[in-house]
Order: structure tokens, then sequence, then C-alpha cells
């Protein structure tokens, strides 16, 4: 073995015999998994990027989604069930229920259908972002989002409604599990959970517009009409992801790509900038074809998937943030469906949805965005978000429940407000833990995870089980006593987070990361400011 210096062009020559010895250096392996170890912020990013503009524009895709999570929840939407007296007077009902004459039982599967899709499809992007750019993912899942919400205006029964809203929950999953890791990734250090806190702060005050929003349009224009303005709104966004220059996510890299690379590595530094973006691109044919050789199969992905699963699960931190998490959830999804329909019931509120959304907006507003600056006051840390998700979760649950067991209306509003207020505290929190309790590269598979949990024993359950509960007992007010008991066991499960030893591990190397023995082991592409040749290894002819 001995060193030369070829000419670099030679090595663009098929016919070379310069070939280097992958035993000493593998430059594409070592550049993927540099690439991966780059903070976001250093990467080359593409010309309309900013970190507040990726927030809001994320910010107003959540908007949208829990928009339609109220809409579907809406009295002007979902509307009420045909009836009939005792004389044999019938009504027609309104909206969906009444449309297609749906049980309640029926009426909480279609808030509920969409998770199925939610929780199939989270996995599967989390495990596809190992190999494709997460940012174009979530285009891919906000087209079917979009295409799948055009489908429930042209429903015609139920059958075809709960496909649709199925397929609604595989077009968000994506985002679900990828657009966090990207705000952890660009926001600034000592104001992550704030800006979680802001991106979270959208869930309620989307699902209280949607409240307002299904309440008006449905009782002006028609049900199916709220569907069709939503994906609208949706479809510049779903066109953003899928055409606009992707954004790159910290400990992925991409080495499935056939494309040459463009890196911090390949390229040649600019005075003033850390990294800097130019057309210099790594072009070693004979190495890419190796790399494409080498593409895993599909037994080696799911053995994969299954080992970063096992990871995930012997993390105690997060198993415990989940478990507490699964508990609150089930309270939150059947009131954000139930709820104005109990409070039609139990206080005769005649604008049920413009109540119950303007509460639970204010409420959301301040709440999450409260929870979020506590903790970043409090300094970052898991056993103080842990702290923190225990006392708020156990307030606002004494809250809520005083507020139920009250008759008159006046005294139901600010208790319940207060209450909504302190539980809301928790989103920021919650999925800090998240991010923060696995390292880099199982942060999708975490987020993706945690939504399938809270879904698949949470809010998917938890709706038809209310509707069971109310068809059988028929008392609102014991109903809602019996769901909001649930957020005490929340909260009892977080208490015990405290005392579990925790490591914030965001900062750690993800296996698709370059160790520093591999980076001494390997050449640079180019060396900073310098036109000498680059000393690669090569077999001695």
């Amino acid at each position: 073995m001995g060193k030369q210096e070829p000419d670099p062009k030679s090595l663009d020559d098929s016919n070379s015999t310069h070939k280097p010895d992958t035993s000493t250096v593998d430059v594409p392996v070592a550049t993927n998994m540099a690439i991966a170890s780059i903070p976001s912020s250093l990467l080359p990013q593409p010309s309309w990027f900013t970190a507040k503009r990726l927030l809001a524009v994320f910010c107003v895709i959540n908007l949208i989604n829990y928009v339609d999570r109220g809409t579907i929840a809406s009295n002007g939407v979902n509307g009420n069930r045909r009836t009939c007296t005792k004389d044999g007077t019938c009504s027609s009902g309104s909206g969906i229920q009444g449309e297609f004459n749906l049980s309640n039982f029926q009426d909480g599967v279609i808030s509920s259908a969409f998770m199925v899709g939610l929780l199939v499809a989270s996995p599967i992007f989390a495990s596809f972002a190992k190999r494709v750019n997460p940012f174009r993912l979530i285009g891919v899942g906000l087209t079917v989002w979009t295409i799948a919400i055009v489908g429930c205006g042209f429903s015609i029964n139920f059958w075809f409604i709960a496909t649709c809203r199925m397929l609604v929950g595989v077009g968000e999953a994506s985002f679900i599990s990828l657009a966090a890791p990207f705000i952890d990734d660009n926001a600034p250090v000592a104001q992550k959970t704030a800006w979680l806190g802001i991106f979270y702060m959208c869930i309620p005050t989307g699902v209280a517009f949607g409240y307002v929003y299904g309440g008006l349009v449905g009782n002006h224009l028609s049900w199916r009409w709220a569907f069709w303005i939503e994906a609208l709104l949706m479809l510049p966004f779903a066109v953003l992801g899928l055409f606009m220059k992707p954004l790159q996510l910290k400990g992925f890299s991409h080495t499935g790509s056939k494309k040459p690379l463009t890196s911090p590595l390949t390229a040649c530094p600019e005075e003033g900038s850390a990294y800097y973006h130019t057309n210099v691109y790594f072009t070693l044919s004979t190495w890419a074809t190796e790399n494409s050789k080498g593409a895993p199969s599909y037994f080696n992905e799911l053995a994969r998937f299954w080992k970063d699963l096992k990871m995930l699960h012997l993390e105690k931190t997060y198993v415990i943030n989940v478990l507490g998490y699964i508990a609150y959830n089930f309270v939150i999804g059947a009131y954000s469906y139930w709820g104005p329909k109990a409070g039609y019931y139990i206080y005769h509120m005649k604008n049920a949805d413009m109540m119950f959304g303007g509460i639970t907006v204010i409420s959301g507003i301040f709440g999450t965005l409260a929870g979020g600056f506590v903790l970043d006051r409090m300094t970052s840390t898991i056993s103080n978000a842990f702290k923190l998700l225990s006392v708020a979760t156990f307030l606002g649950a004494i809250f809520c429940f005083a507020a139920f067991c009250f008759k008159s209306l006046y005294a139901f509003i600010p208790l319940f407000a207060v209450g909504e207020l302190l539980v809301f505290a928790t989103q920021g929190p919650v999925n800090y833990v998240c991010l923060h309790s696995v390292n880099p590269g199982l942060r999708p598979l975490a987020m993706a995870m945690s939504t399938v949990s809270i879904h698949i024993f949470g809010d998917v359950p938890s709706s038809p089980l209310v509707g069971v509960v109310q068809d059988h007992i028929n008392n609102w007010r014991v109903t809602a006593l019996m769901l909001t008991s649930v957020l005490f066991i929340a909260a009892g499960i977080w208490f015990i987070g405290i005392f579990i030893h925790s490591v914030d591990r965001s900062n750690e190397d993800s296996e698709n990361q370059i160790s520093d023995a591999e980076r001494a082991r390997s050449q640079p592409l180019l060396k900073e400011k310098s036109n000498e040749p680059i000393e690669v290894p090569v077999e001695s002819s």
C-alpha cells in the first residue's frame, strides 16, 4: 500500500487505477455520519429559512390540523341525531349525525377514526426519516391530508366518512412525528420549552376555533363546506413541503440517496461563516455505486426499527412520561369531542360551541405559553418538567372536577377556565421530556410512539367509551365527573417521574453519527482555503 497524489480529474474516471482502499477510509459513510453530527443551525439552509419563519409555518399547519378536530366535534358540523316524540313526530336531525342517522357510539367512532391512520402511519414516517429527508415526508403527509379532507366533504354514508377520517390520520402522522424535532433543533437554547409551548398552543387554539368555525360554516353553508375550506387552507403548505428546498434534521444522514452529496464537509468554508453552501459535489462514482448496491433490505430495515423501538422503551423516563400523557389525553380527547354537547345538556347553553370554544382558546393560549415559559425560568431539566407536570395537572383536575359539581353556569365557567389553564400548561413540558430523554436519532420515533400511545390508549377509546357510559346512565354531569377523575391518575404518574434518575440525551451522538476515532481516521474532502490535491490512500499498481 502507498500514497500518491492523483490528478483530481482522474477520480471521476471509471477506468482509473487509483481506487480507494476502503479499509483505510470510507469517505461516503464518514461524510454522511459527520453530517448527522453537525447542529442543524450550522448546516447550509434554504434561502427561505429563518428559525422564526419555520416556527410560524409549523404553527399555522398545526392550527389547521386542530381546527379540523374542533370542526368535526362542533354542533354545527357534527349536529344532532334524529329524534321522535311519543306522538310519532320525528325531526330530521342536523349535521353529520342527523344526515347519516348515527348513534352516539358511531358518532364517537367518527371522531376517533382518523387515529387509526395516525397510529399506523406515525412509526412508518419516523422510520422513513432515516432514508428520506424529513421535510419532504411532511410535504407528502400534508398532501394526503388535503385529499382526505376533500373526501370528507363528499361523504355519502358512515363508512365513507370513517374511511376518509382514517386517511386524514395518515396525512397528519408525518407532521406530528417530525415537526417538534425541527423546532427543538432551531429554537434558542434558553427558550426551547417556550418555543414548544408556542407550537403546542395551537392545539387548544385550533380546537376552539374549530368549534366556532364549524358552528358558523355548518349553520350558514353546510357541514360539507367546512371540510372543503380546510383543504384550501392546507394546500399551500402541502406544496411548500413537496417543492421548496428542504431543511436538514439533526441526527440524520440520508445515505440511500444516489444524488451527490453537498454538505459542510464537501464545501469550501468562507470567511465569516461556519460552513458555506457551494456547488462542490462529491463525485467519486465508484464509491457511489458501492453505496447504492448496499441498500438495506426490507428485513434489515424492520430489524433496525425493532432495535430502535427496544432502545426507546428501555428509557424509564420516556416510558413514565408517556404513561402520564396517556391518562391526560384520555380526558382531553373526550373533553374536546363531548364538551359542547355536555355543556348544552348540563347547563342548557344555547351557544355551547361558542362558549366551550371561548373558554378553551383563552385557557389554552395562556396555559400552554405559561407552561413553556415557567419551565424555562425554572431551568429546563427533565426533573423540573416532571414537577411542573404533576403539580399543574393535579391542581387543574381539582378545578375541573369542582366546576362540574356546581349547578350554576356562572360558577362553572371561571372554575373550568382555571382548570383548563392549568391542564394545558403541560403541553410544552411533556413534549420537552419526549425529545430530551432520547438521543437525536430516536426523536422522530419517540414522538411517533408517544403519539401512537396517547391515542390508542387515550383519546381513541375515550370518546366511544364516554358515549357508551352516557347511553347507559343518561346523566352528563356524572359522566363528566367520572371522566375528569382520570386527571388525578395522570398527575400521580408524572409525580413518580420526579424520583427517577434522568439524563438529558439530546446532545448525545446517535448511531448515525461519526465517532471521534472514525473522524480522526478519515480525510476531509476539501481542506479549508486550500487548492492542494487531496491525498487519498490507493492501492499500488
